[in-house]
C-alpha cells in the first residue's frame, strides 16, 4: 500500500512539474514580462522592436475594462483596478488600439495576457456620475452599473462575518 501511495505522489509531483513547464508559449518561449500601464500602441512597438526578436512570449498588460477616474493629480495605479464597465477603454488606449496590440502581438509570437477584474466593481466611496475612462454613468451607492448592465441584485454585500456585514477587517480571512 505505501509503496502504491509513493508512485501515486510521485507522479503528482512529476504532473505538477510538467504542468508548470508548459507557459502557454511558443515553443523556445518562456518569458512573460508585465508592461503595467503602458499604452496599447506602445506594447505593439514593443512586440515588434524588442520582444519577439528576443524570444519573449508573451506580455501582461493592465486591466483593459473602463474604470473609474479618481480626480487626484497622480493617477494612482489602483484606478484602473476600480472597473465601471466591461467597455475596452482606459487610458492605455481604446478597443481600436488594444485589437491592433493584439493582432500585432500575437502574429509575431507574443500573446496579451489579460488582468483581468471580474470579480468586483468600483469602491462604494467613489460615488456616483460619469467620471469615468469611457464616460459611462454609475452610482455606487445603489449599485447602479447600467453599462454593464449590474444592478443591486448582482451583488452580496452584506453578508461578511463582522458586525457590518461588510468587511471591516481586510486582515481577517473570514471577511
Amino acid at each position: 500500500m505505501e509503496h502504491r501511495m509513493g508512485i501515486s505522489f510521485l507522479l503528482l509531483i512529476i504532473g505538477v512539474c510538467w504542468a508548470q513547464h508548459n507557459p502557454n508559449t511558443l515553443p523556445g518561449r518562456t518569458s512573460i514580462v508585465h508592461l503595467f500601464e503602458w499604452r496599447w500602441a506602445d506594447i505593439a512597438l514593443e512586440c515588434e522592436r524588442y520582444l519577439a526578436p528576443n524570444g519573449f512570449g508573451g506580455v501582461q498588460i493592465s486591466p483593459p475594462n473602463e474604470n473609474v477616474v479618481i480626480a487626484h493629480s497622480s493617477q494612482p495605479w489602483w484606478e484602473r483596478y476600480q472597473p465601471v464597465s466591461y467597455k475596452l477603454c482606459t487610458r492605455s488606449g481604446n478597443e481600436t488600439e488594444f485589437r491592433d496590440m493584439v493582432t500585432r502581438c500575437n502574429n509575431i509570437g507574443v500573446y496579451i495576457y489579460v488582468d483581468a477584474v471580474i470579480n468586483h466593481m468600483c469602491g462604494a466611496n467613489v460615488g456616483a456620475g460619469n467620471h469615468a475612462t469611457c464616460g459611462s454613468y454609475f452610482n455606487t451607492k445603489t449599485k447602479d452599473f447600467p453599462a454593464v448592465p449590474y444592478s443591486d441584485w448582482d451583488f452580496n454585500d452584506g453578508k461578511c462575518k463582522s458586525g457590518s456585514g461588510d468587511i471591516e477587517n481586510y486582515h481577517d480571512i473570514f471577511q
